[in-house]
């Protein structure tokens, strides 16, 4: 009979893994703490089981008027204090960056992505 083996976790330690309908909505901040924006989704590339990058809701109201903002995944990091992720970017770099209006966006363009992580200076994850 196999014998099923429990990994038990210090309570104070953070589990390492998180459901991605747990992270959509998470509140996304600057380094200095000012919150600017939140996560709409994750983009999974589904063959190399990677998190390609995750797409922030920015702007609007009640869901009007909002811009979407695909960032490399590579650029959050989850903060426990804040309860969100932590990313370095300025109000300028997000004028210019890579966005789309609802639905507007060809999750399937590679050249599109290249674009993306090109423009933030992120590695690619393929």
């Amino acid at each position: 009979m196999p014998t099923t083996h429990t990994a038990e976790k210090p309570a104070n330690m953070p589990a390492s893994l998180i459901a991605s309908d747990r992270v959509e909505g998470t509140p996304v901040y600057r380094r200095g703490g000012k919150r600017i924006g939140t996560i709409k989704r994750l983009m999974i590339d589904k063959k190399r089981g990677a998190v390609a990058y995750a797409v922030m809701e920015f702007g609007g109201f009640l869901g009007i008027g909002n811009d979407y903002y695909p960032l490399p995944w590579t650029l959050l990091s989850y903060d426990e204090g804040q309860g969100g992720y932590q990313v370095d970017v300025t109000d300028d770099q997000l004028k210019g960056a890579p966005n789309y209006a609802r639905d507007g966006w060809d999750f399937g363009d590679r050249a599109k992505e290249a674009a993306l992580y090109d423009y933030y200076g992120a590695a690619p994850y393929w």
